[in-house]
């Protein structure tokens, strides 16, 4: 109980060695990663591999870091969002480059961000809204860095927009910003990073499309960009362009943005969402969308989550694998296509580590 407190405190939990990827959903476009365009209701690995120790999905594409440092990609590359130099769809992981100096990485909807272990920022793909923070609108099928600094740690990407937090606590932001998204007090477009106000003290983020999400080191949550459907958790759904902050708690742990649809841990545990709920996505047991955030269940064992295209997920501390939302494509892995609109165990395995969800699919990483 101790190390389960220990993780929640730390918002980190130990990984066994051994961690396999999974996936299943949709797959029209190779974005499964199994060598095929088939469809599945339910995990299956991609690979013999048990080296994965990072991931993340854009819209019908996947990233992923092993251990060793050294990135993979595969699925939809139209934009060259894999960075392999082509525009080419590929339905089994790719290796970008040949560094394994690669840290961490993000996808917006067709562009990719990573940071290497030297603190440098890096982008590629669909650029035409200055999503890249390359000075310019053209897109780019390989990795290109983002000006000089060393000194990137947090990325996330957005629809078509980007966001940073550096080793100083300072917000960045840039690309569309058309609903305030950027959080830069207007909705203008922007190629190159440009600082959020001037505080130093954000620490965790996440977008859900349009809107942003951000968490600061005292545990404040704020928000910004489109509000139409509550997703902004401010009690209305109006769009704004410089950050506000939803409620005055200050226990709030990690978040996730969703489409439309945030969801977030607090310190002691619980687990709450809030915006769009046409599909069920918030878990709540219904479809009704709501513009302040709300508890789902009681349970205070909630450790990971991840918001994906109208579902969402989120891993306990007992390491079980739970999901809910849209399940048109068997996203949700329960072996059906059924929409579900509260929580539902995927199988009775306790060893799942990470999850993440593109467009209709999802993959995560478990130790085998």
């Amino acid at each position: 109980m101790q190390q389960v407190n220990s993780a929640i405190a730390a918002n980190t939990w130990p990984s066994p060695p051994g961690p396999a990827l999974f996936s299943w959903g949709q797959n029209d476009l190779g974005q499964l990663g199994l060598g095929n365009n088939t469809y599945y209701s339910s995990p299956k690995q991609v690979g013999s591999l048990t080296t994965w120790s990072n991931l993340t999905n854009g819209s019908n594409f996947t990233l992923a870091i092993k251990a060793d440092g050294s990135l993979y990609a595969w699925g939809q590359n139209a934009s060259g969002q894999l960075g392999l130099g082509n525009t080419t769809n590929y339905s089994s992981p790719k290796q970008v480059g040949a560094l394994t100096t690669w840290s961490s990485v993000s996808a917006g909807f067709f562009h990719s961000l990573a940071v290497k272990t030297d603190g440098t920022l890096w982008s590629w793909g669909q650029g035409t809204q200055g999503q890249l923070g390359l000075g310019n609108a053209t897109s780019y099928s390989s990795p290109k860095q983002i000006g000089a600094l060393t000194a990137w740690s947090k990325i996330e990407g957005g629809q078509y927009y980007s966001l940073a937090i550096k080793t100083d606590g300072t917000l960045w932001s840039w690309g569309q910003g058309t609903s305030g998204q950027l959080g830069l007090g207007n909705t203008s477009y922007y190629s190159s990073p440009k600082q959020v106000g001037a505080l130093t003290t954000w620490s965790k983020l996440a977008s859900n499309g349009a809107s942003s999400l951000v968490i600061k080191t005292d545990g404040t949550l704020w928000t910004w960009g489109a509000g139409l459907f509550g997703q902004l958790g401010l009690g209305n759904t109006t769009d704004y362009s410089s950050p506000k902050q939803i409620g005055a708690l200050t226990d709030w742990l990690s978040i996730s943005g969703g489409y439309r649809a945030p969801i977030a841990t607090k310190t002691n545990g619980t687990l709450w969402s809030w915006g769009r709920n046409n599909q069920g996505q918030l878990g709540l047991g219904n479809t009704t969308n709501y513009s302040s955030p709300k508890q789902i269940g009681a349970l205070t064992a909630w450790y990971k989550v991840n918001g994906g295209y109208d579902s969402a997920m989120a891993i306990k501390t007992d390491g079980t694998l739970w999901i809910w939302g849209r399940n048109q494509y068997g996203q949700l892995g329960l072996g059906n296509t059924t929409n579900y609109s509260s929580p539902k165990q995927l199988g009775s395995l306790t060893t799942w580590l990470d999850a993440s969800s593109g467009s209709y699919c999802t993959l995560a990483i478990k130790t085998t």
